[in-house]
């Protein structure tokens, strides 16, 4: 890669093909999720190497739930086995995970898995790791603003005081900053509710690789396109 290259701050992933990757071998999707899952510690170290700072990934949505219920409770039990790698893996990168979307809906014991790992590497201070679960932008804003119009209500905040600043911290992401790079794997050109208010100016990528067959090489090669993207924020462009 062109060591002059600019290498986008945070870069937002859709993770997309994993089933369909499993099934074009023969295999059962839950498969594919598996190899999906190895894919995102690959990612991370390369991602990071590259001198990406942040790394969001979409790994369970608000809408997943409507999956064969076979399929969903496969996902959770990865899910409880990649908290605990991630924190072998977090502790050896100094990588700090923070999971984001509605945790209410899922087990206690996931939740508490969750819980200990954000706490344990908070202070870490190399890869910032966002995993999306049970997310939806929808969700996400609509209970962002509801916390706000509770405030209104108990009168510590007055309705002309709300900013998008403002409804940006009651978000899920506070504090962290807006996707450079979107990148969506698998050939689909859809954004499927993912962080809907942070990709307002965010370049989007879409490969037709599946993602357990991305690659350093693949995510090279979106930094590369997005290299060749003018990024003016709604100002014109230079002739």
């Amino acid at each position: 890669m062109d060591k002059h290259m600019e290498i986008p701050r945070h870069v937002a992933i859709i993770l997309d093909g994993n089933g369909r990757w499993a099934k074009a071998k023969g295999l059962p999707r839950n498969y594919g999720h598996v190899e999906g899952a190895k894919t995102v510690e690959k990612i991370c170290e390369e991602a990071y190497k590259m001198g990406i700072q942040y790394l969001t990934v979409y790994a369970f949505s608000t809408e997943n739930w409507n999956r064969p219920q076979e399929e969903v409770d496969a996902l959770m039990k990865l899910l409880r086995n990649y908290m605990k790698n991630c924190l072998k893996t977090a502790e050896k990168n100094r990588m700090c995970v923070r999971v984001i979307g509605d945790l209410t809906r899922l087990e206690e014991d996931l939740q508490e898995k969750i819980a200990e790992l954000m706490e344990a590497t908070k202070h870490n201070d190399g890869l910032h790791f966002q995993i999306a679960i049970n997310y939806g932008g929808r969700d996400e804003m609509t209970r962002a603003v509801k916390k706000l119009a509770d405030q209104v209500a108990a009168g510590t905040l007055k309705p002309e005081q709300i900013t998008d600043q403002l409804l940006n911290e009651q978000l899920d992401t506070a504090g962290l900053p807006d996707p450079d790079l979107l990148i969506r794997t698998c050939n689909e050109q859809r954004i499927s509710n993912f962080l809907l208010w942070q990709l307002a100016y965010t370049e989007l990528y879409f490969t037709p690789v599946a993602w357990p067959d991305f690659s350093k090489q693949e995510l090279e090669k979106a930094v590369e396109a997005y290299n060749h993207r003018d990024r003016k924020y709604g100002g014109l462009k230079e002739e």
